[in-house]
């Protein structure tokens, strides 16, 4: 099972990243450096499969939100370099969390409900329309505000269902 983690900071630099000797991958990689606001810092590996909330193009300078699973191996190297699962630019009174929700729709930390609204649009990585109930699976939300129960409950502007 995944466990997403996830790291907030600003884009430092963008460098291709080099997967092997072989030129066909050139450019398909990328090497995302991201240093919070306590100056930690992080590059995340972009691969082509890594998805972008809202299919954003970022750029240094830019606050993103990378989301990584916590239970994969790691190189013991400074800084940390984890592969990007899903990325997302932080946008004013939006969160975005990835995680997987059960039949209640709570995410698996028990720190958020979601409240499904006729407005609410569910969609598939590719934009296209889910249909199903999107319980039981890994989602990344993106929402507003939330209430201060435990878990925290709010209705999700998106549901993103990724299969």
């Amino acid at each position: 099972m995944i466990k997403f983690l996830s790291f907030t900071g600003v884009i430092t630099s963008i460098t291709d990243f080099h997967t092997g000797s072989t030129d066909e991958n050139l450019g398909c990689y990328k090497l995302m450096s991201v240093q919070n606001e306590y100056g930690d810092l992080v590059n995340f590996v972009v691969s082509p499969t890594t998805y972008f909330v809202d299919h954003v193009t970022v750029e240094p300078g830019d606050i993103v939100t990378g989301f990584y699973d916590g239970n994969a191996p790691v190189p013991l190297i400074f800084p940390p370099q984890y592969n990007a699962l899903v990325m997302a630019e932080n946008v004013a009174y939006e969160n975005v969390k990835v995680d997987y929700f059960n039949s209640e729709l709570v995410s698996s930390d028990n720190t958020l409900k979601l409240n499904i609204a006729p407005s609410t649009e569910i969609i598939l990585q590719n934009d296209q329309s889910f249909m199903h109930n999107p319980s039981n699976r890994y989602l990344i939300v993106v929402y507003g505000a939330t209430t201060r129960s435990i878990p925290a409950q709010t209705v999700p502007y998106k549901i993103i269902v990724m299969c």
